[in-house]
C-alpha cells in the first residue's frame, strides 16, 4: 500500500493497459483518416462533374448536362456513405462544398428549363448546401441570360431574369447566422450584385429594341448591330 492508502499498480501492467488503449485509439483514427481521404477524392470528383454539367447547360447540351450530373451524384453519395460513421468529419466543410456544387448543377438545369425545383430531400443534400446551391445556380443564370440576349431572344432573357429575382426574393428571407446556413448571407449578397447587373443588361436591351422599332417605324435605318 502507498502512503496514501491507494493500491500500487505494477509498472508492467500499466504499460500493457496504456498500449491497449492507445492501440484502440490508433485504429479508430486510422479508420477516420482513410474515410477522410476517400471522401476528399469523391468530393473533388463531385465538384468537377458538377462544373462540367453546368458548362453543358450553357452550351445547350442537355444530354451532357444530365450525364455529368449523374456522375456528380455518384461521387456525392460515395462521400456521404463513407463519412456517415464520422459526423465530425462530415461537418468539416468539404462535404458541404460538394453537396452545394451538386445542388447547383441540378438547380441550374431546372431553372434554365423552367421546370419545378427539387428540394433538399429530393436532391439528397443538407438544407444549407441546397440553399447555397440555389443562390449560385441563380447567379449562373446571368451567363445564360447574356447568351440569349446576344442571340436576340429578349423574351427568354426576361424569363431568366424573373427566375433570378424569384430566387433572390426567397433567399433573402433566410436570416440566420452563417454558422447555421453555411455562409448563405455572403452567397446571397453576391447574387444581388449579379442580379442588379443582369437587370441593367435587360433594361438596356429593351430600350435599344424600342429605339430600333421607333426608327424603323419612321422609315429610317435601324442602328447597326454590334
Amino acid at each position: 500500500m502507498s502512503s496514501e492508502g491507494a493500491p500500487e499498480q505494477a509498472p508492467d501492467l500499466l504499460r500493457v493497459d496504456l498500449a491497449t488503449v492507445v492501440e484502440s485509439v490508433r485504429t479508430a483514427l486510422g479508420g477516420a483518416h482513410a474515410a477522410r481521404e476517400a471522401a476528399l477524392r469523391s468530393c473533388r470528383e463531385a465538384i468537377r462533374h458538377s462544373s462540367l454539367s453546368i458548362r453543358s447547360v450553357h452550351r445547350l447540351d442537355p444530354d451532357g448536362a444530365a450525364s455529368e450530373a449523374g456522375l456528380a451524384e455518384v461521387a456525392v453519395r460515395s462521400a456521404q456513405e463513407v463519412l456517415a460513421p464520422y459526423p465530425r468529419l462530415a461537418a468539416a466543410g468539404f462535404l458541404h462544398d460538394a453537396e452545394k456544387e451538386y445542388a447547383e448543377a441540378l438547380l441550374t438545369r431546372c431553372l434554365v428549363a423552367g421546370g419545378p425545383l427539387p428540394g433538399p430531400d429530393a436532391v439528397g443534400v443538407s438544407g444549407p448546401a441546397w440553399l447555397n446551391g440555389l443562390a449560385e445556380a441563380a447567379s449562373e443564370l446571368r451567363r445564360h441570360l447574356l447568351d440569349r440576349l446576344r442571340d436576340g431572344e429578349l423574351g427568354r432573357g426576361k424569363d431568366l431574369l424573373a427566375a433570378m429575382e424569384a430566387c433572390y426574393d426567397v433567399l433573402v428571407t433566410v436570416d440566420w447566422p452563417d454558422a447555421v446556413t453555411g455562409g448563405l448571407r455572403r452567397t446571397t449578397d453576391a447574387l444581388r450584385a449579379v442580379l442588379e447587373r443582369s437587370r441593367a443588361d435587360v433594361t438596356t436591351t429593351i430600350v435599344q429594341e424600342r429605339l430600333r422599332r421607333a426608327v424603323e417605324g419612321l422609315g429610317g435605318v435601324g442602328p447597326p448591330v454590334a
